[in-house]
């Protein structure tokens, strides 16, 4: 059985450096692409394969992060992977991905499983579960492991680490003032997040604008859906109950959708009768008819931000202090308003 080929006898094949050869593996910016071309194939060729652990002894890090999301489906933390795992590559590292599913178990044994020397930080959104129980230890257990965190979107203040977030209370203000600029008169929230922080931001920063408006004459209207399957029900039961309706905003595109689909057979012409605006700029928000108007949470940005947040703290071993860095959001102006 022959042995397994090693990064010096690549570096040798190749006339380079067994530093340049490993950063080229790693897809470092230090290195050319033609270069990263050269390495990879004669890698392949020789069915090369990195000795983890050896690297993990040699540099005391695994250039592996590890990321725990709540929903896989969710577009919003689907665009913000795509970040971290971009911004992680360009920075030579790997990620590792886990799901929460929204629970609190599941959170906590993937902090556990990937805390055996398999990562060197976590970047991770909390799961609702945990928001709920208001459980915070497992986290400071794993720092206290030495393993820094930062968290993204949905978070606490009762963690010390860096956050990388979006200001939900302005972006919702910023809606609904938009739509009192244009002149509604009565305009409804629908939340389906009331249980987490970021749906209560969100509902503050729509009160926050009514309450702004001077001149503006109707009681707030939020209807909370709690169960996916009610959606129909109780958006028809808002328009039921408030005929008068001509602005909605909302926490996520699917009850903006719905509430377009029920104004639609209720004879609604929009915008002329009624605004509508989401939240996340998905592909359901391009998809309604008419293309729905929505806040754009800068995904993308959130996941490069968090990954290099992260990598920074790991590659500073003054350990700097936490910051918690603020996403800029926009309403993305469409035919629903």
């Amino acid at each position: 059985m022959n042995n397994p080929t090693t990064l010096k006898q690549l570096a040798k094949e190749l006339n380079l450096s067994i530093s340049t050869v490993s950063k080229a593996l790693k897809n470092s910016y230090e290195i050319n692409e033609k270069t990263i071309a050269r390495v990879k194939a004669l890698a392949k060729k020789h069915n090369y394969r990195p000795n983890r652990m050896a690297l993990s002894l040699k540099s005391s890090q695994t250039k592996t992060i590890g990321v725990i999301i709540p929903n896989i489906l969710n577009y919003f933390f689907s665009k913000v992977l795509l970040g971290i795992e971009g911004e992680a590559n360009k920075r030579g590292y790997q990620i590792i991905i886990c799901l929460s599913n929204n629970k609190y178990e599941k959170e906590l044994q993937s902090l556990e499983l990937l805390s055996d020397g398999s990562v060197d930080g976590f970047i991770l959104s909390i799961a609702r579960e945990t928001q709920l129980k208001q459980n915070s230890s497992h986290f400071k257990n794993i720092i206290n492991q030495g393993y820094p965190i930062v968290m993204f979107d949905r978070f606490t203040d009762k963690v010390d680490c860096d956050k990388v977030i979006i200001n939900d209370c302005e972006a919702a203000f910023n809606a609904t003032d938009f739509l009192l600029k244009q002149g509604r008169k009565k305009i409804a929230f629908i939340s389906t997040l009331k249980d987490l922080n970021i749906g209560k931001q969100r509902t503050n920063g729509y009160k926050k604008a009514l309450k702004n408006q001077t001149t503006y004459k109707n009681k707030d209207i939020i209807i909370t859906i709690d169960d996916k399957t009610k959606y129909d029900e109780l958006i028809t039961a808002l328009f039921e109950n408030h005929k008068d309706l001509d602005g909605i905003l909302t926490t996520n595109n699917v009850s903006a959708a719905t509430a377009l689909k029920i104004a639609h057979l209720k004879g609604y012409k929009i915008p002329k009768d009624i605004a509508v605006i989401g939240f996340s700029d998905d592909k359901i928000s391009r998809l309604t008819y008419p293309k729905l108007t929505t806040i754009d949470q800068n995904a993308l940005e959130i996941g490069k931000k968090a990954a290099k947040t992260l990598i920074d703290r790991l590659s500073d071993t003054s350990k700097p202090e936490f910051k918690t860095k603020v996403i800029k959001t926009k309403l993305i102006e469409r035919e629903t308003t």
